[in-house]
């Protein structure tokens, strides 16, 4: 993993685009199309703004899946991350597939069976990520599995987790929070070629400190990003705030 600290959180979210829009450019190059997992959520407000901004990506070319979402919200809630694709990403440039997860979908289990279809038949060249205030990755909440292959599944959110979406001004009371979600595994996202991770905020800095400093293991879900070949990790003075200095020169 490579580790890159900005003073300005916006900056820190220009040098991720930046990098994520060079591996497009760079699959597109290589192979004529090019794959991506894109993530929601207050972390990823400002990549998104950069990323949609970048130039010479031949979005027609490329497959966007997203990482998550609630079990029983409609598109249109204001909390929806299809809503929040499409207002920040989807609306803004033309990508050639896009593949949402349904989380109102009438029958679960056939959602899940239609995506976990469509990701088998693509490979991933990047994922775009962040980290949860409790550590997790998409909604892998702590114990995450980190041994179940199938790509996406149903969960039950923490009691963190649902405080973090709260917290957020996503929902109007805790209780509005939704209890479930269908959400991209563990594995399938480490399956992307490249992974651009995105965590700003003082509020994450004990997050990315346990999945820095601590043991690479399942209660802290991101910690897994350690082990795989080409991630980058770009904290902003905030959420760096927390790290050992060897931390950073490693």
């Amino acid at each position: 993993m490579k580790i890159a600290a900005h003073l300005d959180p916006d900056v820190m979210a220009r040098a991720a685009a930046d990098a994520a829009a060079q591996i497009l450019r760079d699959a597109l190059q290589r192979q004529g199309r090019a794959a991506f997992v894109a993530a929601t959520g207050a972390s990823q407000f400002n990549f998104l703004k950069h990323l949609v901004a970048a130039r010479g990506i031949a979005w027609e070319r490329t497959t966007m899946f997203h990482l998550d979402e609630y079990i029983g919200l409609s598109a249109e809630h204001p909390a929806s991350f299809r809503r929040y694709l499409r207002e920040r990403l989807t609306s803004q440039v033309s990508i050639g597939t896009v593949c949402f997860v349904e989380g109102d979908a009438p029958n679960i289990t056939a959602e899940l069976d239609r995506l976990n279809r469509a990701i088998a038949a693509v490979p991933i060249d990047a994922a775009f990520v962040g980290i949860g205030e409790n550590g997790h990755l998409a909604f892998n909440d702590p114990p995450a599995d980190f041994a179940v292959e199938t790509p996406f599944i149903r969960v039950t959110l923490d009691e963190a987790c649902r405080r973090q979406q709260f917290g957020e001004g996503w929902f109007k009371t805790l209780e509005d929070v939704p209890r479930e979600a269908i959400s991209m595994t563990v594995r399938q996202i480490m399956k992307a070629a490249h992974i651009i991770c995105t965590v700003p905020e003082k509020r994450k800095a004990q997050a990315v400190k346990a999945c820095l400093e601590g043991e690479v293991g399942p209660m802290c879900p991101a910690s897994i990003l350690r082990t795989h070949p080409s991630c980058r990790l770009f904290l902003d003075k905030d959420s760096v705030s927390l790290l050992k200095p060897a931390t950073l020169s490693a």
